[in-house]
């Protein structure tokens, strides 16, 4: 029995979590990808017999990824291989570097050696912080079609860790001093593409998650959650199509009713859910004649919106293994100058912070033998600035290169050199991603929860969104949140009962 036809757009995390969800359930379910692969910014790269994580390299709140496997019918054990990390990352510093735990003691161990001043701040935050995570985070898994959610208890609890003026680096000022440890508890704004000394305080919740919770790396790369995903999608008698791109949403009396693919052909269904890049998917998937439909969120005033960093990415092959962490941040010697450059000034720095994962320290799946795959983020700013990227590739790959050699142990990683992609902001804004910002709409206080598109769109019937776009925001964890949040709106739409363990404290 099928309760009713759906059609998804994009298999990124997102959309397969809503599509094995809903197939679960006995919704028909049609996944269309543009891509050879499932995955969306969660598919890995092959060249050469080495693996690339496109995006995402960090698995947090596992216990999210084992619930939704679960509430689709299936153990994530039974196609993954994820194994926690320690240290979680090494911090890199221009006088000093710092490996992170989530194991408390050798946490202290490491703020003795080089805070000793500062111990007594690592406990007040995290009993500070795990409060704000059981009031915070319980918000962002409920959906904000009303404005009524906001005067719901749980809400209404939450309020005094939300509403705060402060950023994430004026909160560190409650636990510790020295400014260079509160950039080991505020880095973590750069993974929603902004500052700590601008993004808001109640983000405070990422690095204790991490603390708390601990980093997972997944055997093969993270990529393998997505084909794990489609896995059981397929199981729950959902159907795939990929290499088949939509061209646009068919809208009729103002409902979507379908999609047009590119091929020609057209394919109909009760509910949309989109997947794809917000802000392109409103601006190019919708015709110019509906946009009159759109009240909030109309590419005219998308164009106003606030938007995350982008990044510079380098995927190296190297015939070489590097005795370094899993994970490594370098940054920049100065490094208000350098995240000023990126937010503000809107211009490349040359003093720069690097992000390199070197998994094949603990992988052997993603290279050959004796080889790495070296994966290289540079956070620096997306399309609006202006940046003339076909000017400045080689010469900031080549800046790129000589920082590593210079501030870590790969001092010759040039010469190992067998195989190079390179992805630059345009190069994102060009895979359909609105001014190559990869982390989405900025996380501002005015473009989250009940201000941030909701998954259920508002201005359409039986269109829905999930990915980073949307409600709760970006992020593997959050993204995974967005697609059961979605999913659960429409299996409530049609009376259905379904188990989801949301954490509700």
């Amino acid at each position: 029995m099928s309760y009713g036809k759906i059609i998804i757009i994009g298999a990124g995390p997102g959309g397969l979590t809503a599509g094995m969800l809903l197939a679960h359930r006995g919704f028909e379910v049609i996944i269309y990808e543009k891509a050879k692969v499932v995955g969306g910014r969660n598919a890995p790269i092959i060249k050469d017999g080495y693996v690339f994580d496109t995006g995402p390299t960090f698995l947090m709140m596992k216990f999210i990824l084992d619930e939704v496997f679960e509430e689709a019918g299936a153990n994530i054990n039974d196609y993954i291989n994820a194994y926690k990390l320690d240290p979680m990352y090494r911090l890199q510093f221009k006088d000093f570097s710092i490996d992170i735990s989530d194991n408390k003691k050798k946490m202290v161990s490491e703020i003795r050696r080089l805070f000793p001043n500062e111990i007594s701040g690592l406990e007040k935050f995290m009993k500070t912080e795990s409060m704000r995570f059981k009031r915070f985070f319980p918000c962002l898994q409920k959906d904000y079609s009303s404005i009524k959610e906001y005067f719901k208890p749980v809400f209404i609890r939450a309020l005094p860790y939300i509403f705060t003026t402060k950023s994430m680096m004026q909160v560190l000022d409650n636990y510790f001093n020295d400014d260079r440890l509160k950039i080991c508890f505020t880095f973590q704004a750069k993974y929603l593409g902004m500052s700590p000394w601008s993004c808001p305080g109640q983000f405070m919740i990422i690095p204790y998650i991490e603390h708390a919770f601990g980093i997972y790396h997944v055997e093969g790369g993270l990529s393998e959650i997505s084909f794990a995903m489609e896995k059981v999608f397929k199981k729950n008698n959902g159907k795939l199509k990929l290499n088949t791109p939509v061209k646009k949403i068919i809208i009729k009396d103002g409902k979507a009713i379908g999609v047009e693919l590119k091929n020609g052909k057209k394919d109909y269904a009760d509910n949309i859910i989109v997947n794809a890049d917000f802000s392109y998917a409103i601006t190019n998937l919708i015709d110019k004649n509906q946009w009159y439909n759109i009240k909030r969120w109309n590419p005219k005033k998308l164009k106003k919106k606030k938007y995350s960093c982008s990044t510079f990415m380098l995927y190296l092959g190297v015939d070489k293994l590097y005795d370094m962490p899993h994970h490594t941040i370098v940054f920049a010697d100065n490094y208000k100058k350098n995240i000023d450059d990126v937010f503000l000034n809107k211009r490349l720095s040359d003093d720069i912070s690097i992000y390199i994962r070197n998994a094949s320290i603990n992988d052997k799946k993603i290279a050959p033998k004796n080889h790495s795959a070296i994966y290289i983020l540079v956070p620096v700013s997306n399309t609006d600035s202006n940046i003339n990227w076909s000017k400045e590739r080689k010469r900031f790959r080549d800046l790129v290169i000589e920082t590593i050699k210079r501030k870590t142990i790969m001092k010759d990683i040039d010469k190992h050199i067998k195989t190079e992609i390179i992805v630059t902001p345009k190069d994102w804004e060009n895979n359909n991603i609105y001014n190559g910002a990869t982390f989405n709409l900025a996380h501002t206080i005015d473009q989250m929860l009940y201000l941030r598109p909701h998954n259920k769109f508002e201005d359409i019937e039986n269109l829905w969104l999930v990915g980073g776009g949307t409600h709760p925001g970006s992020g593997l964890p959050t993204i995974y949140e967005s697609g059961r949040i979605t999913a659960n709106m429409i299996s409530k739409s049609y009376r259905i009962k379904f188990f989801t363990k949301n954490l509700e404290v």
